[in-house]
């Protein structure tokens, strides 16, 4: 009994209302954590297939645009900008009733929805492989992306469901499920490459071969392990679910509204994409996973700061929207850029002058292409991370479409670059890299203009001096960091991860130190709170007073 007490009393304190700090805090570390569980995936699927089947990890890569298309575009981050707010409208309110019936309908119409959606990619796998996203591949890589994406097509149904769950959690500053859920499905993915890969006998009958097929089995145990996970974050909330769709219901219809902007963003993003992979499937065997590892890594700094803090900070940043506090709104804004900014510069730093530290995380042999191609996205890190929190400013004030038409443009930029770059100069992969970073930084620059005409003061002379100054020491600190490669270089024999990972440590430690004491130089007040925290450490627990 008294093991079962604290069992509910760590739920109940997992379930507590955290502030945006803690939730920022405990979102980052969750993102550190489930990229770690993702890198060793990568690194276990390299050292299973890369040298001996390479086209099957093609076809495993692959064989999740399809289904992920469906879920960017029908659920993903577009189901959270546009209802939270409006639930958020209710809760306020002290609408409880109302609220509870838009998740309802809101589950029940994204679960029907979305099954449609796999039931058709399951019919329609084969053309859409063969004609649509890798018709470059061979034929048994084609017909190994069919039948690896028949299996997968289940995620965007579960995807959907579990969406809508943690967006309630996230709604009313609950992060912890919500937080633990992407580590799940990681870890779904390693069971079934540990696991399945061997095939599966039940009471001695082989009722599975194995294979890489094993592991998309994984990814649909993941699928269903996230969902458990997010629907037991609801224990405590009070949720009144009912198996109905309230048509009538004006946040339900206030929510479809605008669900269409920013799904047709978030799709169009991923025709990008579904565009690049087209693009790399007619390129060298291994180049569709080598550049989508890269992709990943350059996306690892962008989920860790930009989306954790964007995610943590939304949900006040509507509150303040609804209340017509503007005064606040420009202060609280300029804080969390800042910080953003300061943070994101170092971090993109290192991972610049280490990207072959972090190809070699991945790949025990080292991989060239994945190295240089972190290097080409480098510019992308810093742009996506800061453009995450740019468009939820358009999204609390319940507008979607302008951040669509800056993305309908964007893309369609990055999409003739990218051809111009492959087809016409011949940059191969890197071609697709440099597209990246320079849609990135067009896409924030278009999204600060409009804000700077929407919201007057915004970005002032002293905000824009404070960022030229984080640049400037950034541009210090990489002189410190090229120093640390030269001294920590990689050599032929640092295959294993405990070889690397050390020598990466130290570059980024020391790189890390440098950036604070430089940015407590240089006066810029996001590193005082990191030094009187690093005091506390040094000299709290030893009962020092440190002035």
């Amino acid at each position: 009994m008294a093991t079962r007490g604290r069992v509910k009393q760590a739920l109940a304190a997992a379930n507590g209302r955290l502030s945006i700090q803690a939730s920022a805090v405990l979102l980052s570390s969750a993102t550190l954590t489930s990229s770690l569980l993702g890198f060793y995936r990568d690194r276990l699927l390299n050292s299973m297939y890369l040298e001996k089947y390479p086209i099957g990890l093609s076809a495993y890569t692959v064989a999740f645009t399809i289904p992920d298309f469906m879920y960017f575009l029908l659920v993903s981050g577009a189901l959270s900008v546009s209802f939270i707010p409006v639930f958020n409208q209710r809760l306020a309110s002290g609408n409880k009733e109302s609220a509870w019936r838009l998740s309802s309908s809101l589950i029940n119409f994204m679960a029907l929805v979305t099954m449609v959606a796999s039931i058709l990619i399951i019919i329609f796998a084969e053309p859409l492989v063969h004609h649509v996203v890798a018709p470059g591949l061979d034929e048994s890589g084609r017909a190994l992306a069919v039948s690896l994406m028949r299996v997968i097509a289940v995620n965007p149904f579960l995807f959907a469901i579990a969406t809508v769950i943690a967006s309630m959690q996230q709604a009313v500053g609950r992060f912890v499920f919500y937080a633990m859920a992407p580590m799940i499905y990681n870890i779904g993915i390693i069971i079934g490459a540990l696991f399945f890969t061997d095939g599966i006998t039940l009471f001695g009958w082989r009722v599975f071969d194995g294979g890489i097929m094993g592991v998309a089995l994984g990814v649909v145990l993941g699928s269903i392990m996230q969902l458990i996970v997010s629907a037991w974050g609801l224990r405590g909330l009070g949720f009144d679910y009912e198996f109905k769709i309230r048509w009538k219901h004006k946040g339900f219809r206030q929510v479809l509204r605008l669900l269409p902007a920013r799904s047709l963003d978030q799709g169009l993003d991923y025709i990008n994409s579904l565009v690049e992979i087209r693009l790399a499937s007619y390129m060298l065997d291994g180049t569709i996973r080598a550049y989508q590892q890269a992709l990943t890594i350059s996306l690892l700094p962008v989920n860790l700061i930009g989306v954790s803090i964007a995610n943590a900070y939304f949900p006040k940043m509507t509150v303040t929207v609804a209340e017509g506090d503007r005064s606040k709104l420009i202060h609280d804004l300029r804080s969390v850029i800042r910080m953003i900014v300061w943070i994101i510069l170092p971090i993109a730093t290192v991972t610049f002058f280490g990207r072959g530290y972090l190809a070699n995380f991945l790949d025990r042999q080292g991989n060239i292409m994945i190295a240089n191609v972190i290097g080409a996205l480098v510019v992308s890190i810093v742009f996506r991370t800061v453009y995450h929190i740019l468009a939820r400013v358009f999204y609390a004030n319940q507008d979607t479409k302008t951040p669509l038409y800056v993305s309908i443009f964007s893309i369609g930029f990055n999409i003739v670059l990218a051809l111009l770059f492959t087809m016409y100069f011949h940059f191969g992969v890197f071609g697709l890299a440099w597209a990246q970073s320079i849609m990135a930084l067009v896409e924030v620059t278009i999204l600060v203009a409009i804000l700077t005409r929407r919201i007057k003061g915004l970005f002032d002379l002293s905000f824009l001096r404070g960022v030229l100054i984080m640049l400037g020491a950034s541009g210090v600190m990489a002189l410190v960091t090229y120093v640390c490669v030269r001294i920590f270089p990689l050599l032929n024999g640092d295959e294993s991860i405990w070889t690397t990972f050390p020598k990466f440590a130290l570059v980024a430690l020391i790189s890390g130190a440098a950036y604070v004491l430089i940015s407590k130089l240089f006066k810029i007040e996001e590193s005082a709170p990191v030094i009187r925290r690093i005091g506390k450490i040094l000299y709290g627990r030893v009962g020092v007073k440190h002035d």
